[in-house]
């Protein structure tokens, strides 16, 4: 069966008419006292959620003035910058500012749930976005807002009208509820999945048994950094990436010319692919495997062990700083690690007086450890996709549904 076929057998052969979301709901005129309020029931445009996503919680609720007055089954949009496409379905009564638009269904032939269904529509946002004012911070026209076409199934016939929204709804919410669904049963699922990594982890690398003994760091190698790069030396687009404390494990905004590059990479301490980087200040010890790619690191705030892997694999180093008890130094305001510091830490290694034996079990910790690490990324991976599938899923349906056949198209 066609798209419109669908349609079709759904209307059954009843009209479509096109209203005015004035004819059919209009903004709300009524006032309600701040007194009257709390974090739960006060919706500001900022506790609107981007993308359709409903609402949070306020941190903040006025406390004095009359502000507008919602009621469950009230439309909510925010009003500024409506490429943000925020919107909300009141399931309470509460109140909002006037960076806040309340639509109230005022027909009874409306079902309001429809009526929020063709309100998210992206049609709708593209209609308000091309109908806003404003450069820097545009917004909705209330006049444009409340002509926006909406189409009535069957008006001729109320009841019927109303079965064939709810139908609609229906439809279109049970595949938000499959969505909903499907994210916890993933969420909790990925949620385990760490937690058992965790704990073989911790069991693995911090609970040395009669094999295992503690060892500083500074055993296993010598900590090294990069050569100083000078502000003036650093451009923000080049040939070579240049990782900060703030861009160490993203996308880098600096760059630096290859000539430097090759200069200090030849002349200094530069890593070895396989060694294992640190964040020495902001987020101490996260860590990043050095892949070989081309780039240089800020020296001092990413730091890392020359390790040749004659007595620890640089694999195992890496599980190891996910848990490693750093010994920090408190030098102001930023909390640093240095390279003190990094060597006194201790690591649990198995037969350290053994190292073919040592090696070999370290191998087989760190697969263990990759087994449930490759398990758990592909869950985190997976569950943005999987949710992204179902919302495309849902829209496709949605504009389905919604596509009624214009007077144009009808004739």
């Amino acid at each position: 069966m066609s798209d419109r076929g669908f349609l079709e057998k759904l209307l059954n052969g009843a009209s479509v008419a096109w209203k005015p979301l004035g004819d059919i709901a209009q903004y709300s005129k009524t006032r309600i006292s701040s007194k009257d309020l709390d974090k739960t029931n006060y919706v500001g445009v900022d506790n609107l959620l981007q993308n359709r996503a409903g609402r949070v919680d306020s941190n903040y609720v006025p406390t004095s003035g009359n502000l507008t007055e919602f009621r469950a089954g009230d439309i909510l949009i925010g009003n500024i910058r409506p490429y943000l496409r925020k919107i909300w379905l009141a399931d309470r009564t509460g109140g909002t500012n006037g960076d806040v638009l309340v639509i109230h269904p005022t027909d009874d032939v409306v079902n309001p749930r429809y009526l929020y269904q063709v309100l998210t529509d992206e049609k709708f946002f593209e209609y308000n976005i091309q109908h806003s004012k404003g450069a820097k911070m545009p917004r909705g026209s209330k006049p444009q807002i409340i002509q926006y076409p909406v189409p009535i199934p069957c008006p001729e016939d109320p009841k019927k009208s109303r079965e064939i929204q709810a139908e609609i709804v229906r439809i279109l919410e049970s595949f938000t509820e499959l969505t909903a669904e499907l994210t916890a049963e993933l969420t909790a699922e990925l949620s385990a999945r760490k937690q058992q990594y965790n704990h073989y982890r911790d069991e693995l690398l911090s609970h040395p048994s009669g094999n295992m003994a503690w060892k500083p760091l500074g055993w296993v190698g010598e900590v090294r950094m990069c050569k100083r790069v000078m502000k003036n030396q650093t451009s923000a687009d080049g040939d070579i990436p240049f990782f900060k404390i703030g861009t160490f494990g993203k996308e880098p905004n600096a760059f630096i010319s290859r000539e430097l590059f090759e200069e200090f990479k030849g002349k200094y301490s530069y890593p070895k692919v396989g060694e294992v980087l640190i964040s020495a200040s902001g987020t101490i010890g996260r860590s990043v495997v050095f892949d070989g790619e081309e780039a240089y690191f800020q020296d001092s705030n990413i730091v890392w062990l020359e390790n040749d892997e004659s007595k620890v694999l640089n694999k195992y180093l890496f599980y190891f700083y996910q848990i490693a008890k750093w010994h920090v130094s408190d030098g102001g305001v930023i909390k640093r690690l240095y390279n003190d510091n990094i060597k006194k830490t201790l690591i649990a290694v198995p037969y350290p007086d053994d190292p073919e034996k040592s090696l070999e079990e370290q191998a087989r910790i760190v697969a263990i450890l990759d087994k449930f690490d490759t398990l758990t990324t592909s869950l985190s991976e997976g569950l943005p996709r999987e949710i992204k599938l179902r919302q495309q899923q849902y829209e496709y349906y949605r504009d389905l549904l919604l596509s009624f056949p214009k007077p144009e198209e009808a004739a």
